[in-house]
C-alpha cells in the first residue's frame, strides 16, 4: 500500500480528488500528497486531539484541486502554518464562589490566523472545553470568517468553567478573574472575541466591564454586546436568522422554498431559538427543539414565546416545555433527528448528528441538512449524506452569520455609528447570500460532485486567507 493510500486509509478519507486543470500527472501525485503528508504530520504533533484530527481531516483533502493549480502553496510552506496556530494561550482562573471556596478553571485563548484581519471568534465556557475543542473551533473558524468577505482573522476561546447553577455574583466573579489574564492578549484592533456556547449577555457584560475597568478602554473590543452600551442589533438573532437565509438559498436550487415544510432543529440557545423563528417566519413549522437532557417534539409546531419563557429568562430545562402545551411530547432518550422531516437544522454542538441519524434522515426523505452549530456532523454521516444526494452545509458556510454581524458590530463601533434592525438585517442576508454564491460557484469548479458544498466552503475560505499569506511573505 502507498504512503498515500495509507494515509487516505487511515484518515477514513477514501475519494480521489482530481482535477480536470491538472496537466502535469507527476506533479498532480506530488501536490496530492502534501495534504494529505500535511495531515498526517499535524495529527502526528497534536496526539489525542480528536476534534482537531477531525476538522483537519475534514478540509486538508477537499483542497487538492486548488493546490494542483496553485503549486506556489506547497513551495510557500501555506498548510504547514496554516494548520498551527499562530499564538495559543492557557492560564489558571481561581475564583471565589458563594460558600467562600476557591474554585479553580482553565482559561484558554487560541489566536489561529490574522492573515485577513484581527482575531475574532468567541468565548465558550462549558465543562466540555479542552485545548482541542478550541483549536479545532479557531481553525474552523479562519475558513468561515474568510468566506464573509469581511477583514477578519480566526481564533477562539473559553474555559471549562460551568455557568449553568451558578448565582450571578459566581459568574460575575468568575468572568472577572477570566479577564484579569485575557485582557492583555485582546484589543479592538488585536483580538475581538464574542459569546458562544455558555456566554450570553451576562457573561459578555461581566467581561466587558471588567476589560473596561483593567484598560481604562470604551471601544469595540467585544462584541454581542447589549445595546445599551454599543451593541449592535440584531446580533442575538444574527446565527438563526443567516442559517435561515443560507438554506433559503439551498431550497431554492432545488426550486422549492420553506413554505409548508417541516423543520427538525436542536439546541434551544440562541442559534436555534432564531433559526426557529425566521424559518416560521418563511412558512416552515418547526416540530423540535432540544437540550442536553433531551428533546421536545410538537406536532402542532414549536412555540416559541414558551421555549424563549423557559431557556432565556427562566434558564430552565426544555422539559418544562410539556406543561405549557398540550399535545407536546418530550424524550429523554433518543434523537431529534428520528422524526420525519424535510429540513434538517443541527444548532447544539459538535458531532451531534452520526451516521445513524443520517440513515434515519435519508430514510425520511429530508431535503436539506444545514449547520447551526459547528461540525455539527461526523465525517461518516456528512459522507453518506452526500451519497444520497441530500444537500448538506458545513457550518463555516450556514452559520457564518453570528460573526459577520459580530464584524457589523465592530464597524458600528469603529464610527461611533449605530444602524437599524432592518439596516443590520438586510446587511446580513446580503453576506449569507453572498456566501451562498461563493461556495456555489467553489463547489462547481472544484468540487467532486455536484453541489459539493463541503469543498466549496473549505476552498472558497483558503483562497482569501492563502493568498493574504502569500504576499505578506513567511510569518
Amino acid at each position: 500500500m502507498s504512503r498515500i493510500a495509507k494515509v487516505a486509509k487511515d484518515t477514513k478519507w477514501n475519494e480521489t480528488i482530481t482535477s480536470k486543470t491538472a496537466k502535469d500527472t507527476k506533479y498532480k501525485k506530488t501536490t496530492m500528497s502534501y495534504a494529505m503528508r500535511v495531515l498526517k504530520e499535524t495529527k502526528e504533533r497534536n496526539p489525542a486531539q480528536l476534534e482537531f484530527h477531525q476538522a483537519l481531516t475534514e478540509i486538508l483533502p477537499t483542497l487538492e484541486p486548488y493546490l494542483i493549480e496553485h503549486r506556489e502553496c506547497e513551495e510557500a510552506g501555506i498548510l504547514e502554518r496554516l494548520v498551527e496556530p499562530e499564538r495559543q494561550l492557557i492560564f489558571r482562573v481561581p475564583w471565589i464562589d458563594d460558600k467562600g471556596a476557591v474554585r479553580v478553571n482553565r482559561g484558554y485563548r487560541v489566536q489561529y490566523n490574522s492573515a485577513i484581519g484581527p482575531y475574532k471568534g468567541g468565548f465558550r465556557f462549558h465543562p466540555s472545553v479542552t485545548l482541542d475543542t478550541i483549536k479545532f473551533l479557531g481553525f474552523e473558524q479562519t475558513f468561515k470568517n474568510s468566506l464573509t468577505g469581511l477583514p477578519i482573522g480566526g481564533g477562539k476561546g473559553g474555559s471549562d468553567f460551568d455557568p449553568k447553577g451558578k448565582s450571578d455574583r459566581e459568574v460575575m466573579a468568575f468572568c472577572q478573574s477570566f479577564v484579569n489574564e485575557i485582557y492583555r492578549h485582546i484589543g479592538a484592533d488585536t483580538d475581538v472575541p464574542a459569546g458562544d456556547i455558555g456566554v450570553g449577555a451576562r457573561e459578555i457584560g461581566y467581561i466587558y466591564g471588567q476589560y473596561k475597568r483593567l484598560t481604562g478602554l470604551v471601544d469595540g473590543t467585544l462584541t454581542g454586546k447589549s445595546i445599551s452600551y454599543g451593541g449592535s442589533l440584531v446580533r442575538k438573532e444574527a446565527t438563526g436568522y443567516g442559517l435561515a437565509y443560507f438554506t433559503e438559498q439551498m431550497l431554492t436550487s432545488l426550486k422549492t422554498n420553506f413554505k409548508g415544510k417541516k423543520v427538525l432543529i436542536s439546541g434551544s440557545g440562541n442559534v436555534a431559538i432564531y433559526a426557529a423563528e425566521k424559518v416560521c417566519q418563511l412558512g416552515a413549522k418547526v416540530l423540535t427543539v432540544s437540550d442536553s437532557n433531551g428533546y421536545i417534539l410538537d406536532p402542532a409546531g414549536v412555540d416559541l414565546q414558551t421555549v424563549k419563557l423557559i431557556k432565556e429568562q427562566q434558564r430552565g430545562r426544555i422539559s418544562e416545555y410539556i406543561k405549557h402545551r398540550k399535545g407536546a411530547k418530550y424524550f429523554d432518550k433518543g434523537s431529534v433527528w428520528q422524526v420525519p422531516c424535510d429540513i434538517a437544522l443541527p444548532c447544539a454542538t459538535q458531532n451531534e448528528l452520526n451516521i445513524e441519524d443520517a440513515k434515519e434522515l435519508i430514510k425520511n426523505k429530508c431535503l436539506t441538512v444545514s449547520e447551526g452549530s459547528n461540525m455539527s456532523t461526523t465525517l461518516e454521516a456528512v459522507h453518506l449524506l452526500q451519497k444520497h444526494n441530500i444537500l448538506y452545509a458545513p457550518g463555516k458556510a450556514s452559520n457564518a452569520g453570528g460573526v459577520a454581524v459580530s464584524a457589523l458590530e465592530m464597524a458600528q463601533n469603529s464610527s461611533r455609528n449605530y444602524w437599524t434592525f432592518e439596516e443590520v438585517d438586510k446587511k446580513l442576508k446580503i453576506i449569507m447570500q453572498n456566501i451562498y454564491m461563493h461556495v456555489s460557484e467553489t463547489a462547481a469548479r472544484y468540487g467532486t460532485k455536484k453541489n459539493d458544498f463541503v469543498a466549496g466552503a473549505n476552498i472558497g475560505g483558503f483562497i482569501k486567507v492563502s493568498e493574504a499569506m502569500l504576499q505578506q511573505g513567511v510569518t
